[in-house]
């Protein structure tokens, strides 16, 4: 139909943590969504999987973003801009960019994870 009913996950050391909300029948999705969540100590990777809610069958995955612990602490300040989205099956092609602001906030002993979900195309 030339659209998709779009929403996001996003998982920490695949553990999935955050489920945004469904924007529907849109290539351009606009979220907003901020989340603060606690990060373990030996914690690997963030992977943000934007999905396509399907109502008669499985939801198809789009494409994912995966920021890891070495990404991040090349920028102690955070990261906030465009990342191309990478394919999740190595048979499908993926096109689409996702906007996101992600920092590691506190200590190594109590560290959090700010992202922020803000759109998509």
């Amino acid at each position: 139909t030339g659209s998709s009913d779009p929403y996001c996950i996003v998982k920490i050391d695949d553990e999935a943590i955050i489920r945004t909300a469904t924007v529907w029948k849109t290539l351009s999705p606009f979220w907003g969504e901020e989340y603060e969540v606690r990060l373990q100590p030996t914690f690997h990777s963030v992977s943000i999987y934007v999905m396509d809610e399907d109502a008669l069958s499985r939801d198809d995955v789009i494409g994912k973003v995966c920021i890891t612990r070495d990404m991040l602490a090349e920028h102690p300040k955070g990261y906030s801009g465009w990342v191309s989205l990478s394919e999740v099956d190595p048979d499908e092609e993926v096109q689409g960019e996702i906007h996101l602001r992600v920092e590691a906030l506190g200590s190594q002993g109590g560290r959090r994870l700010r992202c922020s979900v803000l759109e998509a195309r």
